[in-house]
């Protein structure tokens, strides 16, 4: 939460209309070489369309991946299913974005990878996507 809160704040998705609220919070766990590892999936809903899901363990050891079926739940019960819905799953140091789609059949979409570890941090690129998110839902 001490890379996500500014990246929100700096998006501008911390402003009306735009509100956080916390869903519950899921329990994971993982062995490791007989150590168990344990995490939480924390997910907050910005607007109706936008998720963001952080997954915060004591080690580095879950993946972004263990929170997207979790999200895609979430974004699966949107009030209005017309409309794309989109998501951001992080572990603070990596990033991926969802789009959802239900059209006839419901269908999604994973972004790439981000990482704070490559040789250009690429955080950046997330805060731009945010702020597009954000822009492109209170234009809809």
């Amino acid at each position: 939460m001490s890379v996500l809160d500014p990246l929100l704040f700096l998006a501008g998705l911390y402003l009306s209309p735009f509100h956080v609220k916390s869903e519950k919070s899921v329990a994971i766990t993982s062995e490791d070489d007989g150590v168990l590892i344990t995490g939480s999936l924390d997910s907050l809903v910005l607007k109706e369309r936008l998720w963001v899901m952080a997954i915060e363990a004591k080690k580095a050891g879950f993946s972004i991946e263990a929170g997207v079926a979790q999200l895609l739940a979430y974004m699966l019960a949107a009030p209005d299913p017309t409309q794309p819905g989109f998501g951001m799953i992080t572990t603070g140091g990596n990033f991926i974005f969802v789009k959802l789609v239900c059209d006839s059949k419901p269908g999604y979409a994973l972004s790439d990878q981000f990482t704070l570890r490559k040789r250009q941090n690429e955080l950046y690129c997330v805060l731009r996507i945010l702020k597009r998110l954000g822009q492109q839902i209170l234009n809809n």
